[in-house]
């Protein structure tokens, strides 16, 4: 399996987005199927910011999930909808954006890891 739907489309977020996704020493875990319309509508812009933000590609971990929304790294992380994008740390969470959100992944996660660096 595949996950095509993260190839970078297009973003047209704000410097703040960028600058927040951007920060160093963040993971990003995705979870998706390339047969989900919410992946196939959001994944390429997320891709897209995180492409903006200079995120390496190292950092990025993609797991595609069969129809059944089975994968790698499903039961441990608990997935149960599609796209999941977990944000790590030092290996501990940080942020999720589970399914959708009125935002979009990259806003509502810049907005968890923003808070997150203020704690």
């Amino acid at each position: 399996m595949t996950l095509e739907s993260m190839e970078p489309g297009n973003w047209n977020g704000d410097d703040d987005v960028r600058d927040a996704l951007g920060r160093d020493g963040l993971t990003y875990r995705v979870w998706g199927a390339d047969w989900c319309g919410d992946c196939r509508e959001q994944l390429p812009e997320f891709a897209a910011a995180l492409d903006e933000a200079g995120v390496p590609a190292d950092r990025i971990e993609r797991f595609p999930v069969d129809d059944d929304k089975r994968g790698e790294g499903v039961d441990a992380y608990g997935i149960e909808f599609i796209p999941t994008v977990v944000v790590e740390r030092g290996g501990e969470e940080i942020a999720r954006f589970v399914e959708d959100g009125p935002d979009g992944i990259a806003a509502s996660l810049a907005a968890r890891i923003t808070a997150d660096a203020d704690d």
